[in-house]
């Protein structure tokens, strides 16, 4: 049996505009749940960024919050755990994740209700450093997705790595990148598709194939690619999930995998799972440590440890000025919120807070890359809320009891901030 687990990853920066979030809608999220619902066999997991939920609620796209609820209610879809704003989360202090870990959980949990129970985590990007897999684990997630590139072993086939972090493990699914990217940039149709996954049969008893990408993708990226290829490849597969038993009757037993059996013979066909089911019905096997990376990441960038070449490159001044402006949003708010002592110094900490949060959204950094995206107002807008941040964040500083020294100290910092501010922006007006 070949099982195919496909992930979907929905998401929309903060500083996205409500005509584009409804384009965006109208062409690829109202459209697939469409797929979906014609396909009831067909099984998804998809990453839902907490970002993204509160915008579809507050711009009039309740519908597509409650197809998916429905859909989850129906066991046809799992969600994964995130960081709400997408951050790169190697690059943010562990505090910093927890807490965007923390508010997408609460955030999918108001919307979604109980349908939201995920069991796996997509770090964004799948940027990947070991010192992620802490609050990953302590919130209680049972596996994580990770690019290919990062598997440091024998590519898995029957098999699920784990990972540890002080004493605790968690499983870690790669996705077949050569595969996902050939679906992203339209480089397969549909029974080409199948083929590439039939070309397993009998080689191994059971294996496991994951794909990931961007749930725009279909539709938005590639306009009808949700009619063009996945509608495609469900109806191919539609046959043989009507024929084959249930995912729970297939298990592993003392490490030995029990083949399905249709009608008396080995069944070696597709079936479509989450990547949780993937769990009941593979072993296992050894401890292994993942390389950092990202799902955007190749050889040559691992060689010279350049891991997140499309946020924080090591040959881009651009990056370099925004991560050091963000460093400072980062202790300012610390500090606010340890002096703020009163209603005013309360109220602009508590501010700050908010706009840290999605100031450490990623597409800033992705629009800053050149590889090749660039476009200096979506870079200027995520510099305009990290500014924000360290406009309230001070303010509170200096409205609280906190010393004198102290409120010089920090007022330095906010200067600092600002001279990177402005170094920035000429970088912008030079590019």
């Amino acid at each position: 049996m070949i099982y195919w687990a496909q992930l979907l990853h929905f998401y929309q920066p903060p500083t996205q505009v409500p005509s584009m979030l409804k384009r965006i809608c109208d062409e690829s999220y109202r459209p697939l749940l469409h797929v979906f619902e014609e396909y009831p066999n067909a099984r998804v997991t998809i990453n839902f960024n907490g970002v993204l939920t509160d915008m579809l609620m507050d711009c009039g796209h309740k519908d597509v919050v409650d197809g998916l609820r429905s859909l989850a209610e129906n066991g046809q879809l799992e969600f994964t755990g995130t960081g709400k704003y997408h951050p790169i989360l190697p690059l943010i202090p562990t505090e910093e994740v927890k807490r965007q870990i923390d508010l997408n959980m609460q955030t999918n949990r108001r919307f979604f209700g109980k349908a939201y129970a995920p069991q796996g985590f997509f770090p964004p990007e799948m940027c990947y450093s070991q010192g992620i897999l802490q609050p990953i684990i302590k919130s209680g997630y049972r596996w994580i997705i990770l690019s290919g590139i990062a598997c440091p072993a024998e590519w898995p086939l029957d098999i699920i790595y784990r990972a540890g972090c002080d004493g605790q493990e968690i499983a870690v699914f790669f996705r077949d990148d050569v595969l996902s990217n050939r679906i992203s940039f339209r480089n397969v149709e549909a029974k080409e598709f199948i083929a590439h996954l039939e070309q397993w049969q009998g080689k191994r008893e059971n294996i496991y194939v994951v794909t990931a990408m961007d749930a725009e993708t279909y539709g938005h990226h590639i306009q009808g690619w949700e009619r063009i290829f996945l509608a495609k490849v469900y109806e191919e597969l539609e046959p043989w999930s009507e024929h084959t038993p249930d995912i729970q009757q297939a298990t592993v037993l003392a490490g030995q995998h029990i083949s399905l059996l249709t009608n008396g013979e080995a069944a070696t066909k597709i079936q479509m799972v989450t990547l949780s089911e993937l769990l009941d019905l593979f072993p296992q096997s050894q401890m292994i440590d993942p390389k950092p990376s990202s799902w955007s990441t190749t050889a040559d960038d691992m060689k010279v440890g350049n891991y997140y070449p499309l946020w924080q490159d090591k040959n881009n001044e651009v990056h370099h000025l925004q991560w050091e402006h963000l460093g400072i949003c980062i202790e300012l708010v610390n500090k606010a919120l340890e002096c703020a002592d009163n209603e005013e110094s309360r109220r602009s900490a508590t501010i700050a807070r908010g706009l840290l949060d999605r100031a450490e959204h990623s597409c800033q950094m992705w629009w800053a890359s050149n590889c090749p995206m660039w476009d200096i107002n979506l870079i200027h807008m995520g510099l305009l809320d990290q500014w924000r941040t360290v406009v309230n964040a001070y303010r509170a500083i200096n409205k609280s009891g906190a010393s004198e020294e102290t409120k010089r100290e920090y007022y330095r910092r906010a200067v600092a901030a600002r001279d990177i501010r402005s170094r920035l922006e000429d970088k912008l007006f030079a590019q």
